[in-house]
Parts: structure tokens; C-alpha cells; sequence
């Protein structure tokens, strides 16, 4: 009886203990569940971390084009050069997975990457490492380099894939397009110019996917996937024309060679929509090095300076617009009294007494001067804020200066009216000029055309002509027009060297003392800002320059004769006039229709009339031409004829320019991609080799 009631004591032990364990435990899993936190871990975090994934799609990065479709910033591949040097990697010496032959894969390497046989050893020899890279000069590789390395089939060496932002045409409108650069999470992002402004709609979104995984990493079964596309970034199209780019990024550098200066800016706008078709510099730099820059401000939009007597244009108009203005009134030349200041024409005594038309030809101070006492400085000041003198133009560039034109004392009025005491930027001027060409009313100028999208085409945004007022008469802009007419032509000054045979251009040029550091104006010898503001043709204004230079030390005729030369390129690109080409009538060619017609009765034709055919296969007849029936030509250009041919091989492109390239590509149907600019140096296709359509095709131009 005894020893049954000690059973039984037991087994109530143990059943009261195995009930509070089961309590213990619904309460420990009531507590899990119920709380985010347990014994200081997030549990909700821990099984994500575990068993979810999320992948980053990235938005590739849209490109920046110019108005012609000429790529100038784009996202490419890029490679690092990598060499694995541990014998670990090797799991059957007939397939070796490391450098063997460290030697002879030095000097195979060393021609490609443009470096010695011995720094590349160096880096192969380091004994400790189990995988090495080559410095500056084995990163940021194109795939041409990377596929001519791998054809050397060179044991233990690879590549790690990025992206990178490309630039084609190297220091082509530098300062316009800007520059981007990854940062430590490999995101592009926009540094400087249209990189930067733009650099939202050029990103683009990322996207991303979810998904569940085991605990080999593996995605799981019958589980869901979440998945957000990116948001590819926008293409954007600038105003900038590649051709008159180019004739302005070469006249710049010529001028360069063998001058000096602190800084050179050159624009042109189209003077009836106020785009910037062409803005460079000197000093520039290169967009894929970033090695040569010296500036991160773009002279067209902040550099701020004393315009000088170009904003005579303006000083003249406000008189002409406030009715005090009498052309043929004399006035006494060569210097005048301002309450406690004297104030001086360019060569110190003047031209005696003259008119205020007369004055405006030989670029008077002291004539600008009567005619701002003459109206005042409320006048004055209103005018040229009229104008947008003193305020940003809003320009879709980065960090856009306002210049200053505060003045209030009779003499700082009289020093106002010749461009002293005040500052403005180029792109004000720009701006300003516009009246010229439009009957009075101002233009703003812009430089981005438009935004679409890379995806589907769609254009986002499109940039609308933009008006500002009507901010002189009519009657006023030609009076002001004849002036600067005057001011070329007449041969009274400097002006004259920018007379051309074979396009009106007028304008007026300017001379401004450079301030110092502690106040005053610097007195060396080359201590000024030249600068020059035209329009051209006179007839029919249609374009507008506006070219400063610092501390110019060159002969000031040449720097005209650069800025003429470039003025006449444009004009005969844009068929402005016909002096452009000396030639006779028998030289200029109407092309007929040569389509479905006998290609050797026509190669025969062609040839006399001195054109160069470029024949496209071997068939009879022929199926296509450009340029095409009614086009204007002369002799000796490029007649493409696309024959009938079953196979076309590829002709001897070496000196083409890029439109012609582009003529070939349409016509056979080949992509294009191209490094640089100018004329063909090289292309990735052989001449004579057989291509067929849709082939890739890469061309430097130098």
C-alpha cells in the first residue's frame, strides 16, 4: 500500500512539470511571436536576411546627342585587366588557370596596354598575391582591347565587367556636355554641364527583384518572385550643330598654337530661336581623362567680366529708344570731365569734332558718354536690365552667374555706358544680341533641343522658341544694324580685319581693362579683355557670335582673321551665300534620278561630269543612290550607287568624313559606332572584306 502511494506522488511530479514545460513554451513562442525583438535579435530581419534576396536591375544611363545625332556621351562596358597568379586555380596543367609563362605574357601585354614589359612583371611576380591588376593603364578597357587580349589566349588572365560613361569626341563641347563619374556603389552620377543639370532624367530609376532563397542560395520553389523593371534613363538632344562645333573647336586651336592667353570663349547662336549651336574654349579639357582640366566653370554661362565697348550696342539703343539719339548731331571728340574724372577715347585726343554716328564707328567713350549724361542713369540701368544685364538668362547649364550692373554715380553712368564698372557673361550678351536679328525682340537662348525617351522614341520634352519682348523699334535696329555695318567697313578701326569677301558680317568689338586683386585696373601690356560681338549676314542676320579673350599677347589681326574664317565655314555649310565657292556654273551639279538605270552607262556619265562614284557590289544595275535626283553637288564630291549585288564589299573609307560613313551605313544597313572626329583614321572592318546587313562596324576618326 506503501509503495503505491509513492507511485503515484511521482507520477503527479511529473505531470505538474511536463504542464508547466508545455506552459513554458507556449508562452516562449506566444512572446516570439507577438515581439519583433528576442533575447536582442530582430527576428523579422534575421529571416529575411536568411531566406530573401534582392537584386538591383540597373537603368543604364541615357546618352547626350547633338542636334544632328552625333553621340557625345554615352554608357559603354568597360573592362579591368586581371591576372590570377596562384597555382591553386590549376586543376589540370593541360588547362592551367594562372600565369605560367610570366615573361612571355609581359611582353605580349605590354604593346596593348601601352606600358613596359618590366612594370608588368613587377606585377606578375609578386609572390603573395592570388590575383593582381595593373594600375591605371589595365582599368577602364574598351572591348577592342579586351578581345585583342583574349585572342592572345594567355593563360590566368581575365577581365571584371563595369560600366563606365564614355565620350566619343574626346574634348568635343567639354564644358556643354560635362562630365559623370561613378561613385562607390557604381551609380553614374553627373558631375559638371548637362551631366549634371540633366543628371535625373539621364539616371533613369533602378528596378529590383525579390525572390526567396534556400540556404544554398538557391532561388526556392513555389514561392513568389516580385519584379520592378528599370526606368531606363532619357536620352538629350542639344542644340549644338557637330559641324559648326567643329570649325569653332579648330579655329580655337589654331589660334592656340603658338599664342598665349588666360582664357578663350567662342559661341554662336542661332539668331531667330536663340539655340547655342557651337560653345568652346581654351584652355578645354578631356571628358574621358579629366587629366588636363584647369577649370570646372564653363566660360559661356559664369565667367563674369567688363564687356567693354561691345556694350556700346546697348548704350547707343537706349539713347535711340529714349528719343535722344540725333545720328548726325556733332559733338567735340577725344576727352570730357565727369564731376571729379576724365573720361578718354582709346587713342587720348580723339578724332576732333565729329557725329555721334561717326563716334560710334571709331568705338568714342566719350560719345557714349554724352549720350548716357543725356539720358540719365535710370535709363540707362533700365535698359540694359531690360536686356537681362544683371540677371541670370536661365540657361539650362549649371551654376549660371548674373553679373552686376550697379551703378549710380555720374561717372560710374559715363564708364557704364563704354562696359566699365559693370560685368556681364557671355551668354547675356548672346541674350542681348538677339534684337539685332528679330526686329527688336529678345530671344533666350537654350541649349538642350529636346528629351525622349530611350525605350519607345517618345519625345518628353520639347524646347519651344522662347520670347522676351519687344525691347527696341524697328526703326532703331536698323539704324543700329547700319552702325555696326559702318564699324567693319568703314575701316576707322581694329574692326576692319573682320571684313569678309565672301559673307556680311558686322558687329563691334570691345577692349576692357582687366581689375586687380587690391582695386584698379592692371596696366600691362596685355592686361584686357578683347572681345568681339557680330551677326552675319547683315542682309538677313541668321546667326550670332560672340568670342572674348584674356590677356591675348598674339597679333590682334590674326585672332580676327580665325574668328572671320570660322564665320565664312559656317556660311558656306549653311549655303548662306553663293561667294562662298569661287567657282563657275560649269562646276555646280543638278544630280538626276539613276535608280533602276544601266550602272556602267551611268559610271560613264558621272565620270564626266567629274564626280567620284563609290560603287556599292558587282550587280547591273542599280537600286539605290545618294545623294539623291535634284540635289545641288560639285564636282569631285562622293556619288554613292548601290547596285543589284547578291554580296557588297567594303570600300577603302580612310579620310571620309563622318557624313559620308553615315551615307554608307544607311545604305547598307551596317551599325556604326565611332571613336573621335574629323576624317576616317582606321575601321574595324578591312576594305574588300564581304559584309552583310546589320554588321557592327567601329570607326576612329582623327
Amino acid at each position: 500500500m506503501k509503495r503505491k502511494n509513492n507511485t503515484i506522488n511521482v507520477s503527479k511530479i511529473i505531470f505538474v512539470v511536463l504542464v508547466f514545460s508545455f506552459l513554458a513554451i507556449v508562452i516562449k513562442l506566444s512572446l516570439v511571436s507577438l515581439q519583433q525583438k528576442t533575447d536582442g535579435i530582430d527576428l523579422t530581419a534575421f529571416v529575411e536576411n536568411r531566406n530573401t534576396e534582392t537584386e538591383v536591375l540597373k537603368a543604364n544611363r541615357g546618352s547626350i546627342k547633338s542636334a544632328d545625332g552625333e553621340v557625345l556621351a554615352q554608357t559603354i562596358n568597360s573592362y579591368t585587366l586581371i591576372a590570377y597568379l596562384s597555382e591553386t586555380r590549376t586543376k589540370d596543367p593541360d588547362n592551367p588557370q594562372h600565369v605560367v609563362d610570366k615573361e612571355a605574357t609581359a611582353k605580349a601585354l605590354a604593346p596593348i596596354l601601352g606600358t613596359t614589359e618590366e612594370y608588368i612583371l613587377s606585377r606578375l611576380n609578386d609572390e603573395d598575391a592570388y590575383q593582381v591588376e595593373f594600375g591605371t593603364r589595365g582599368k577602364n578597357l574598351s572591348t577592342i582591347t579586351k578581345n585583342q587580349i583574349e585572342a592572345l589566349a594567355l593563360p590566368g588572365i581575365d577581365f571584371i565587367e563595369s560600366t563606365k560613361r564614355y565620350y566619343p569626341m574626346s574634348n568635343f563641347a567639354s564644358y556643354i556636355i560635362g562630365y559623370a563619374k561613378s561613385d562607390d556603389n557604381g551609380n553614374i552620377i553627373g558631375q559638371m554641364g548637362i551631366e549634371a543639370y540633366y543628371d535625373d532624367e539621364l539616371q533613369g530609376e533602378d528596378g529590383y527583384t525579390i525572390y526567396q532563397k534556400d540556404a544554398y542560395g538557391y532561388t526556392m520553389p513555389n514561392t513568389t518572385t516580385v519584379t520592378e523593371d528599370p526606368v531606363q534613363g532619357k536620352d538629350v538632344y542639344l542644340t549644338i550643330d557637330s559641324k559648326i562645333q567643329l570649325f569653332v573647336e579648330n579655329g580655337i586651336q589654331e589660334i592656340s598654337k603658338d599664342n598665349n592667353m588666360d582664357w578663350l570663349t567662342f559661341s554662336v547662336m542661332d539668331a531667330k530661336t536663340g539655340a547655342i549651336v557651337a560653345s568652346a574654349s581654351n584652355p578645354n579639357f578631356n571628358l574621358n581623362t579629366l587629366a588636363d582640366i584647369k577649370s570646372y566653370l564653363n566660360p559661356l554661362t559664369t565667367y563674369t567680366y567688363e564687356p567693354g565697348s561691345t556694350m556700346k550696342i546697348f548704350s547707343f539703343l537706349a539713347a535711340m529708344e529714349a528719343g535722344e539719339y540725333d545720328g548726325k548731331e556733332k559733338y567735340k571728340s577725344g576727352k570730357i570731365e565727369i564731376d571729379d574724372a576724365i573720361i578718354k577715347d582709346f587713342n587720348g585726343k580723339g578724332w576732333g569734332t565729329i557725329t555721334f554716328d561717326e563716334g560710334f564707328a571709331y568705338s568714342s567713350n566719350v560719345a557714349a558718354t554724352n549720350l548716357a549724361i543725356k539720358i540719365g542713369r535710370e535709363k540707362l540701368y533700365n535698359y540694359y536690365a531690360s536686356l537681362g544685364f544683371g540677371r541670370r538668362t536661365g540657361i539650362t547649364l549649371p551654376n549660371e552667374a548674373q553679373g552686376d550692373i550697379d551703378f549710380t554715380y555720374r561717372t560710374e553712368v559715363a564708364t557704364a555706358s563704354f562696359g566699365q564698372g559693370i560685368t556681364t557673361t557671355p551668354i547675356q550678351n548672346l541674350q542681348a544680341l538677339s534684337i539685332l536679328a528679330n526686329n527688336g525682340t529678345e530671344i533666350q537662348p537654350y541649349i538642350v533641343e529636346k528629351v525622349v525617351d530611350s525605350e519607345t522614341g517618345e519625345v518628353t520634352y520639347q524646347h519651344e522658341k522662347t520670347e522676351l519682348g519687344k525691347k527696341a523699334s524697328e526703326e532703331n535696329i536698323n539704324k543700329m544694324l547700319s552702325l555696326l555695318h559702318d564699324v567693319v567697313y568703314s575701316g576707322k578701326t581694329d574692326a576692319k580685319y573682320y571684313e569678309s569677301d565672301n559673307i556680311t558680317l558686322v558687329g563691334k568689338t570691345g577692349t576692357a581693362q582687366i581689375t586687380g586683386n587690391s582695386g584698379g585696373y592692371l596696366t600691362g601690356k596685355y592686361d584686357y579683355v578683347r572681345s568681339f560681338a557680330g551677326v552675319f549676314p547683315y542682309e538677313n542676320p541668321q546667326y550670332i557670335i560672340y568670342v572674348s579673350v584674356k590677356k591675348y599677347t598674339g597679333v590682334y589681326r590674326e585672332f580676327a582673321e580665325m574668328v572671320k574664317k570660322v564665320v565664312e565655314e559656317i556660311a558656306k555649310y549653311k549655303n548662306l551665300t553663293e561667294l562662298i565657292e569661287q567657282v563657275d556654273t560649269n562646276k555646280i551639279i543638278t544630280l538626276d534620278n539613276y535608280i533602276s538605270t544601266d550602272l556602267t552607262a551611268t559610271e560613264e556619265k558621272l565620270k564626266k561630269l567629274n564626280l567620284s562614284l563609290v560603287k556599292l557590289g558587282n550587280g547591273k544595275y542599280i537600286i539605290n543612290q545618294y545623294p539623291n535626283k535634284g540635289d545641288i553637288v560639285l564636282a569631285g564630291s562622293k556619288i554613292f550607287l548601290k547596285t543589284n549585288s547578291s554580296e557588297y564589299q567594303m570600300p577603302d573609307i580612310t579620310g571620309w568624313s563622318v557624313s559620308e560613313v553615315n551615307t554608307l551605313c544607311k545604305l547598307l544597313n551596317l551599325k556604326l559606332k565611332t571613336i573621335g572626329y574629323g576624317n576616317v583614321k582606321t575601321s574595324s572592318i578591312k576594305a574588300g572584306t564581304t559584309i552583310t546587313e546589320g554588321t557592327n562596324i567601329e570607326v576612329v576618326f582623327e
